[in-house]
Formats: C-alpha cells, sequence, structure tokens
C-alpha cells in the first residue's frame, strides 16, 4: 500500500506537540509492515538540514496559485533514520522562513493552503499514485478538499482516498471568508450552513471533516466526545452527519525510548521482574528534586503543561486537602501564570512536601516516570495522551480523569474488581471537579500500602502492548476501509 502521510510537524525535524510523534512514529510502523510511506511537511527554517542530511531536489515544480500570484516553491529530501520512509519538505522562504513553526501572522492561512497546494502537485512532479492520503489536523485538511475536487480526474488519484486525522478538535483553522479565493474554494459552496462557510468564517477542518472518505481520532473515547456538545468544540453536528465513518485509534509509544528495561536517563533500569529495582530511580528522584527519601512515603508525580484543559483548576481547588496525606508531590511542567504561580507558593510554603520544576527537562521526565509511584493526570479533555503509557510501562500507577485516551488506557482497580475482574491497573475518575479528583487519589494511596494488590497493578499495566506495530495494524484496517469505498460526495 502507499500512503502519503502529510503533517504540519514530524518528530524529529519539527516539533510543538504529539501530532510531531505520531507523525515521525507511524510512518515508521507501517513502513515495516510492507508499506511504501512518503512524509510531506513545511520546510520551516528551524529545521537543521545539516544534522538530517536534508539535500535539496532537482525537480520541475509548477507556481502555486495564490490569489492573484504564482508563487514559486521548492523541494528538499531525506530519509528518516534507519528506514526507506522518504521525508519530503517544501520549501518556501517567504511563508516557512519563521522563528516559530505556528504563528499568529495575519498569512498563517495562506502558509498552510500554500503547504496543501503544493504537495499535490509534488506528487503529480513525483509520478506517484498514492492509495492513501492521510491528512493530519486543520493546517493538512485541505488536501482531502483537493483530492475530491481539484484532482478528482487527475489519472495519478484515480483510485486514492483520503483518511483525516483528528488530534485535537480544539484547533480547527477559522479564518476570514477571504481566504476562499485564495484557497480556490468553490464560491458556491459558501452560504450559511454550507460545507465552506462557518458562523461567516471559513472553516479548515470543516472542510477536511467533509471531503475526506474517513476520519479518525486519536483513541477511541474521543471519538465518541466530540460528536457532544461539550467536546465536539462547535462541529459536533458536521461531525454526527459522519458518525458512521469516524473512528478511533490510539497512539502507540516509542518504546526505544520510553522503556525502563533500557531507558538511558535513569538510574537503575528495571522490569516486573526487577521491579525492586525501581526503588534506586526513586532515592536519585529524592536526590535531585531535593526531597527525603523513604520507601514507604508515595511520590505522586506530574509531568504536564499547566493548563486548565489539563485539570490544573480542579487540582488547586482540592490540593489543601491532598496536602494532608501522607505523600512527596513531584511536578514538572509550564504553562499559564496562575498555576504556575501556585505551586511555586506550594513548594515554599510546604518545603518537605512539594517539589516543583517550572520548565521540561527531558532527563528528568524519564527520572520522574521511573522513580514515582502515582502518577496524576485529571485533564479536562485528552485526545490521547501518553504519560499515562509511560507510567503503565514504567509501573507508576497512574491516577486519570475517565476522558478521551485516559479511559481507553487506564482502567480503575475497584471498578473492575466490583465485576470479578483483577485486569485493573490505575485509578479514575469521572465528574470533573477536585471532590471526584481526591477521591480518586486518596484510593491509590490506600492500595499503595496493601503491597500484595499494588505490585498486580504494577504487572497490569506493565504487561499492555502500547507498540506503534499494534496501531499501525489497526490504522492499516482503516486505510483498507476507505478505499473500498466511492469517493465521499458532498452535497
Amino acid at each position: 500500500m502507499k500512503i502519503a502521510y502529510i503533517s504540519s510537524e514530524i518528530y524529529p525535524f519539527a516539533k510543538t506537540g504529539g501530532l510531531a510523534d505520531v507523525a515521525g512514529s507511524l510512518p515508521l510502523a507501517l513502513s515495516k509492515n510492507g508499506c511504501e510511506v512518503k512524509l510531506f511537511m513545511p520546510h520551516y527554517s528551524v529545521i537543521d538540514n545539516k544534522k538530517f542530511n536534508i539535500k535539496k531536489l532537482n525537480l520541475p515544480l509548477p507556481g502555486i496559485k495564490m490569489g492573484n500570484e504564482d508563487v514559486k516553491f521548492s523541494v528538499y529530501h531525506c530519509k528518516l533514520a534507519n528506514s526507506e520512509v522518504e521525508c519530503y519538505f517544501i520549501h518556501n522562504d517567504n511563508y516557512y522562513k519563521r522563528e516559530e513553526i505556528y504563528t499568529e501572522d495575519e498569512d498563517e492561512a495562506d502558509r498552510f493552503i500554500f503547504f496543501s497546494k503544493a504537495v499535490m502537485e509534488l506528487i503529480v512532479a513525483l509520478n506517484w499514485s498514492p492509495d492513501i492520503l492521510n491528512v493530519n489536523d486543520w493546517q493538512a485538511s485541505l488536501v482531502s478538499y483537493y483530492l475530491n475536487v481539484k484532482y478528482s480526474q487527475n489519472e495519478l488519484f484515480q483510485n486514492t482516498r483520503s483518511v483525516l486525522t483528528i488530534h485535537n478538535i480544539g484547533y480547527q483553522g477559522i479564518f476570514n471568508k477571504t481566504k476562499l479565493t485564495v484557497a480556490d474554494i468553490q464560491k458556491e459552496l459558501y452560504y450559511p450552513g454550507g460545507p465552506a462557510e462557518y458562523y461567516e468564517d471559513v472553516n479548515f477542518l470543516k472542510l477536511g471533516i467533509l471531503y475526506s472518505d474517513l476520519i479518525n481520532t486519536v483513541s477511541r473515547t474521543y471519538a465518541e466526545e466530540i460528536l457532544t456538545a461539550e467536546f465536539g468544540a462547535g462541529l459536533q453536528g458536521v461531525l454526527l452527519e459522519r458518525r458512521s465513518e469516524i473512528f478511533g485509534i490510539l497512539n502507540g509509544i516509542d518504546e526505544n525510548v520510553w522503556d525502563p528495561k533500557k531507558d538511558k536517563f535513569i538510574k537503575k533500569k528495571y522490569s516486573f521482574d526487577t521491579i525492586e529495582n525501581k526503588v534506586e530511580n526513586k532515592k536519585q528522584l529524592a536526590k535531585e528534586m531535593g526531597f527525603k527519601f523513604n520507601a514507604g512515603t508515595p511520590v505522586i508525580a506530574m509531568v504536564s503543561r499547566m493548563a486548565t484543559q489539563k485539570g490544573f483548576d480542579i487540582l488547586i481547588d482540592t490540593f489543601p486537602y491532598l496536602l494532608e496525606e501522607n505523600a512527596v508531590w513531584v511536578i514538572l511542567g509550564s504553562g499559564e501564570e496562575e498555576y504556575e504561580n501556585f505551586f511555586r507558593n506550594a513548594a515554599i510554603e510546604n518545603p518537605d512536601k512539594v517539589f516543583v520544576h517550572i520548565g521540561y527537562n527531558d532527563k528528568l521526565a524519564h527520572l520522574i516516570e521511573a522513580g514515582s509511584d502515582i502518577f496524576l493526570m485529571p485533564s479536562h479533555y485528552e485526545p490521547c495522551g501518553l504519560n499515562q503509557m509511560y507510567s503503565l510501562k514504567y509501573g507508576t500507577v497512574p491516577v486519570v480523569r475517565k476522558t478521551g485516551g485516559l479511559a481507553d488506557t487506564v482502567f480503575d482497580w475497584d471498578e473492575m474488581k466490583a465485576y470479578g475482574n483483577y485486569e485493573g491497573n490505575g485509578f479514575s475518575f469521572e465528574e470533573y471537579n477536585g471532590f471526584a479528583l481526591n477521591d480518586a487519589v486518596k484510593r491509590a494511596l490506600q492500595y499503595f500500602e496493601l503491597k500484595e494488590v499494588w505490585r498486580t497493578l504494577q504487572n497490569n499495566g506493565m504487561s499492555m502492548d502500547f507498540s506503534w506495530n499494534k496501531s499501525a495494524i489497526k490504522y492499516l484496517a482503516l486505510y483498507r476501509n476507505a478505499l473500498g469505498k466511492e469517493r465521499q460526495q458532498v452535497k
């Protein structure tokens, strides 16, 4: 199967979030499953050409029509390390020579209109006929529209189908309707409630939802949640029209990086069979963060962006009560000033209980996963989430809100046990408030004292398969489903 994977960011070249991790890992797993995969992304000036051996290609390329202008582009190329996966970079200094990947500049829409148009023209120039165009988020959503409308008669794309992956529906690419002309979107599609109209603006993600042959999100529960007013971010009505064609596939994790058996950042490597070595990482964490080590005192950790979406509003509501418990808190992250200041002050006022590192440190993030006992993720919503999967692999028992990918990976011990099932691997709560969060943390602390149960919780988590190969097999089934469909028709 030939797959064009189109993303605005790809690790290791350029990254702002989880999208880049997916785009750098899933194609490798697809390639290992026998697929021919080509990646497409903008050639941002922050990308290190020398480091990744990225070279300019000599290809005859047409200009890209942007309003009344004919804008030129060039293409750079490399392969992902230790693979046959090719990566193509769309180069134009005017659009991509910026200090940041994403901007608030007035031409932000143009940057990704240009990218989407150039990707299609590059595929034509390569004389390559992909089976699947996997487009990601609003930045690449117009590719599905162009496939369906502009290139519908092109022989290269006669059997091509598109799949839209939504990583976070909160980001939609909403712009002034003047961008319809720049994007070459048919004016007859713009009317109240029409495909190209969104509250008198234009919404690129909406167009992607309507014109892609199939849609998926990054967890099964999130695929259901975005159909509701609470989580649909204004697009739930459009999504409900395509309910039967929306799927959820959980992201994987890079097990070459996140595995306590071979983690280069931790003090002592371990597996479940050598779980007793985990305590050496707790000692090292105590040393680095400055708290007094005691094997019997649980360490509760967070590695997170400090934001309301991540549940910090309900956490600070109940934090004074949580501090009454016998536990040490270790928090790594940065974000909204209100939350940063709250935890700075909490660390000052509770010098024996609260230890905070504002910012991000990759080595420390690994040590926290290995050295903590409990990992907290009280998110308001979480499309997939990665840290709960890292925690499970490291035998660090997660406490999460039951939403999105957290609900698909963390199974509450008490809830499972009530049905005679002893496969629970953590603790969860449903109601989004401090009381529910407090109760879940306290339950975890109670079970921490019951060592036999705690070992079962750790074993259940460490036994789970979060490999990208597992995800890739599900994506291949999704792609085959798309190839069996007639091309999406929009009325």
